[in-house]
């Protein structure tokens, strides 16, 4: 399995500690992050852009619960609540959360909690494999062989290597598909951030993205901040 980028948001540096110390035995997932609040755990969501987070619902400031009433449910990682207090848990529940645990944490609890995860990482990202028709059948693009998606009318243009491939589809369809490996660059782009060489801001502030295919995309304003941020913490 390809590596899993999680982040551990808690107030308590030994509860940190402890989710860290559960996780050795994990060589598949990267700590990518330490927060102490919801508001270090807003701006790291969006530079680090994990797969999962470890998260505590009760925190001075913004909470748990807090986040992700800020940032939206559906812009989310995969959840793990983590709490001495088992009032949160359908609260914890009704925002999507994958798994709810209350401290102290055991092993065997934290095990299973981790299976959960494993199973449903893994049906995420069978989920970027993408159906191209063609004229013997169906073609099926692992997202790994995708360097960016472009919008072309009411289709979008999937470029893979040195094929492209013309899909009736919308470019938001595929964009809730494909995993943090790929960016909304642009009302109109998609890109898979690994195949980015170099990021450029000019005078007026207007960014381009060159590509290792020798191609470049223009990043919309909204976006450039979220995409440098993105492309820093790779």
């Amino acid at each position: 399995m390809t590596s899993i980028r999680a982040l551990i948001v808690d107030d308590e540096p030994l509860a940190r500690r402890g989710i860290r110390q559960l996780l050795e035995p994990y060589p598949d997932v990267t700590v990518v992050g330490e927060c102490r609040d919801g508001r270090e755990a807003a701006r790291a969501l969006a530079a680090e852009q994990p797969d999962l987070v470890f998260l505590d619902v009760e925190m001075p400031g913004l909470d748990g619960l807090g986040l992700i009433r800020v940032r939206g449910a559906e812009t989310m990682p995969l959840i793990v609540f983590v709490t001495a207090h088992q009032q949160y848990a359908v609260p914890a529940f009704d925002a999507q959360a994958v798994d709810y645990l209350v401290k102290p944490l055991s092993e065997a609890r934290f095990r299973a909690t981790m299976q959960r995860l494993f199973e449903r990482i893994r049906a995420r990202r069978a989920g970027d494999r993408i159906a191209v028709p063609t004229a013997d059948g169906t073609l099926l693009l692992d997202a790994d062989e995708i360097t960016r998606i472009e919008a072309e009318g009411d289709h979008v243009l999937i470029h893979a290597g040195r094929e492209r491939h013309r899909v009736r589809q919308s470019l938001a369809a595929l964009e809730a598909r494909l995993s943090r490996e790929f960016a909304r660059v642009h009302r109109s782009a998609i890109v898979r951030l690994d195949q980015v060489r170099e990021v450029h801001t000019d005078g007026d502030g207007e960014t381009t993205l060159a590509l290792r295919d020798g191609s470049v995309l223009q990043v919309s304003r909204r976006r450039a901040a979220t995409v440098k941020a993105r492309l820093a913490g790779r």
